[in-house]
């Protein structure tokens, strides 16, 4: 089994502590995990957030609240979040 490599907030340096920094502005302190997955190449953090915003966060997301909540979970437990 392979893991998904990630960039921790706390570890980060140079842009991606800048990207960290906006990142929490946007989400009102935390970095969601999807961000610390996508700061690993910065080039593809910028589309694929805007793709993250455009699916969960948007009040009519084509996705359910339920297939949001799955896409969480299994993100989530790939940078060893929280519950």
């Amino acid at each position: 089994m392979t893991n998904i490599l990630t960039v921790p907030p706390e570890k980060a340096g140079g842009l991606r502590k800048l990207f960290f920094r906006w990142v929490r502005g946007q989400y009102g302190g935390v970095v969601p995990g999807v961000y610390q997955v996508l700061a690993v190449d910065l080039r593809v953090a910028r589309p694929a957030g805007s793709l993250y915003s455009y699916l969960h966060l948007r009040g009519s997301s084509p996705l359910s609240r339920l297939q949001r909540e799955m896409l969480a979970t299994v993100v989530n437990g790939k940078v060893g979040g929280a519950p």
